[in-house]
């Protein structure tokens, strides 16, 4: 495996555990907490990461390296963003 895969694969780790630390923060310290909010935040914490780790290692075929994980990239950002904003109205 290349290094730009496990730097790729260490960066989504890095970025899923810190969407775990401000969700802990946030429902800590929010007015109340729905608990199947909670939940379902948790759990697309998880699958997001499970997804894009695997990924990683099994790119498309036939698509050009360089383009794929671009769109990897791009798409685990969006993904990221829609978390933070669960989080946020938590």
């Amino acid at each position: 495996m290349s290094n730009n895969k496990k730097s790729l694969k260490r960066q989504i780790n890095l970025i899923c555990e810190e969407l775990f630390v401000e969700f802990v923060a946030a429902s800590l310290y929010g007015n109340t907490l729905d608990m199947q909010k909670a939940e379902t935040i948790l759990s697309s914490i998880a699958k997001t990461r499970k997804n894009y780790i695997s990924r990683i290692s099994h790119p498309e075929p036939g698509m050009p390296a360089s383009m794929y994980f671009k769109d990897l990239k791009l798409k685990f950002s969006k993904e990221v963003l829609e978390i933070i904003d669960h989080i946020n109205n938590l």
